[in-house]
């Protein structure tokens, strides 16, 4: 079905360029305000106790040493067992992580699904009586789909539940947090029903994806196989646009506000950017600061005291 393959191309498209689009724009975003929040993880020795280089006499004088395993420890915690959600609050972390291990595994599944199509055009097709690598990706494929699907199904319902349950949360969801939630349930429900009935196996989803690599025709093997390819496909062009994306403002946030500690010596890059931001027009209309400055002169120069305050 040309059409599958169509709204196939098209989401993939729109993804892969909103998602640019979105790291462009917090690549280039301006300098953050410092936060001097610790402990930094990469601040070697002194991750433990929430010490900073600024402890040593002279710092600036001295070479500044990292330890780069203990951050990526520190990343693969959060990324992967969600420890900030854990220690902030629990009921959250009770279905925010099995929804987010189990886009972990969909994400593993669909890279499957790509390296089975290829390895298909290349030797031949996965499957139980291949080789051990074609045996390896076929088995992990109905793994990582059905517990993927599964997880990431169960783990939106649950935070759906929560959302519309706590009174205190309540008021802080727009209605499109509940109508993305929703979307994940009702992609999963549909995803899983259309294997189980019509490809246990994930046999015809990788000729399908076979046939979006080698340009070869396809045919759909039922209607509900056709609307699973139609509503993954919406569901990967759709994350970008939402704030669903937002492990790209956490990676920002955590590597160029929170754990960025990079002192902003004379003569540096830092230097010339605080600069800039430091020669722009304030725009505020407030009397003591001086519209039509720069935020240079409003943080260096006094401002005049208006009568009766002197």
């Amino acid at each position: 079905m040309l059409e599958l393959q169509i709204v196939t191309y098209a989401a993939v498209a729109v993804s892969v360029i909103a998602m640019l689009a979105k790291i462009i724009r917090y690549a280039t975003a301006p300098e953050h305000m410092r936060w001097e929040l610790y402990p930094v993880p990469h601040e070697k020795g002194r991750a433990e106790y929430g010490g900073s280089y600024l402890e040593e006499l002279d710092w600036w004088t001295k070479k500044r040493h990292t330890d780069t395993v203990n951050e990526l420890r520190e990343m693969a915690a959060e990324v992967l067992l969600l420890k900030g959600v854990y220690h902030h609050n629990k009921t959250v972390w009770t279905w925010s992580l099995p929804f987010h291990v189990g886009l972990y595994l969909c994400i593993g599944w669909l890279v499957l699904l790509l390296m089975g199509a290829v390895l298909t055009a290349l030797i031949g097709s996965p499957g139980p009586d291949a080789a051990f690598g074609g045996k390896a990706i076929h088995y992990l494929t109905v793994l990582c789909g059905y517990a993927g699907l599964g997880l990431s199904g169960i783990g939106a319902l649950g935070l759906f539940v929560w959302r519309l349950s706590d009174r205190d949360q309540r008021k802080y969801n727009s209605p499109m947090e509940y109508v993305n939630l929703l979307f994940f349930v009702v992609v999963s429900a549909v995803a899983i029903a259309a294997q189980a009935t019509l490809d246990p196996s994930f046999v015809a989803l990788r000729q399908f994806v076979h046939s979006l690599v080698t340009f070869a025709s396809f045919d759909s093997p039922g209607a509900l196989f056709s609307a699973e390819v139609v509503l993954v496909s919406v569901l990967i062009a759709y994350i970008p646009l939402t704030r669903m994306s937002h492990f790209v403002a956490k990676y920002f946030l955590y590597h160029s506000v929170r754990w960025n500690d990079t002192p902003n010596e004379r003569g540096s890059k830092m230097e010339k950017r605080v600069m800039e931001l430091l020669n722009q027009k304030v725009g505020w209309s407030a009397p003591h600061m001086g519209a039509g400055k720069t935020w240079a002169d409003a943080v260096t120069v006094e401002p005049k005291r208006e009568a009766g305050n002197e």
